[in-house]
């Protein structure tokens, strides 16, 4: 009897000793799932040209603009921009500059102190600069007009360090940025199927974006757009941990058993010698 549990333990031993080694195995995360932007045609002698072009985002309903009507005359400079000098003081407040703000209206106008409505929809900042600038030169003399948009934010979800919703102020933000914003992936997150989900007319589109491959700074969706949202999923070995966490109370019951049976045939040889 007491060379089975001899044996017993022996195999119990053996047992978990391979168990653990194949889950450490299947757990490792190795440093081809870690770097970012991987090539190897870079080089440390010369710079590798990539061409991309940043897509130009067209205003849309629910935007928030921020404009300013500039020309000599402060008293008549401080009739177009009486909100935004208020605002001033607060800059860099989102919730300033969302009250501050123009906001495009449904039909995509936006109403401006004196010159009245503008349609500002589907243009691009610097049509929508354009056109403000034609209505403010009917009114005012040697005005200078600048447009910004103030409502470009990003949602970081999952596997990041810091997720939630950012603003940029940068119209080439890339996926990167949005990421860094976030204060980086996690060491578990899985670089290689990263979701994009971008709104459009027709609904929202997902897109998988591999970080580890240089190829993604050709895509069109390395520039990020105004309410993107950035999924960071786990790595399968992060699944696999979860996964073995009930394992986890089978091992320390095992460990308990083999615990037993040595004190059992270490008694036994006692009593025998």
């Amino acid at each position: 009897m007491y060379q089975n549990l001899t044996k017993t333990r022996k195999y119990f031993t053996l047992f978990i000793v391979y168990l653990t080694l194949g889950i450490s195995v299947f757990s490792c995360v190795s440093k081809k799932e870690l770097v970012y932007l991987q090539d190897n045609s870079f080089s440390k002698d010369y710079p590798t040209q990539i061409k991309n072009r940043r897509p130009e985002y067209r205003i849309q309903p629910n935007d928030i603009l921020h404009v300013t009507i500039q020309n000599p005359d402060n008293e008549t400079s401080a009739f177009f921009n009486y909100g935004n000098q208020e605002g001033a003081r607060g800059f860099g407040s989102e919730s300033i500059l969302y009250l501050m703000g123009f906001n495009v209206d449904k039909d995509g106008f936006i109403s401006i102190p004196l010159i009245g409505k503008v349609k500002v929809q589907n243009l691009t900042i610097e049509e929508c600069q354009q056109i403000v600038q034609q209505e403010a030169n009917r009114y005012i003399l040697n005005s200078s007009v600048d447009v910004k948009l103030v409502s470009f934010k990003v949602s970081v979800l999952g596997e990041v360090k810091n997720p939630g919703y950012y603003y940029i102020y940068n119209g080439q933000a890339t996926i990167l940025e949005g990421l860094s914003l976030a204060g980086d992936l996690t060491q578990i997150a899985n670089r290689q199927n990263v979701k994009l989900i971008r709104q459009t007319d027709d609904g929202a589109e997902v897109i998988l974006l591999d970080l580890t491959s240089a190829d993604l700074m050709k895509s069109k969706y390395y520039y990020l757009l105004p309410n993107d949202q950035i999924y960071v999923e786990p790595s399968i070995q992060q699944v696999r941990r979860a996964n073995f966490q009930p394992i986890g109370l089978i091992f320390s019951s095992i460990g308990s058993l083999v615990a037993i049976i040595n004190l059992i045939v270490t008694l036994n040889n006692a009593n025998s010698n």
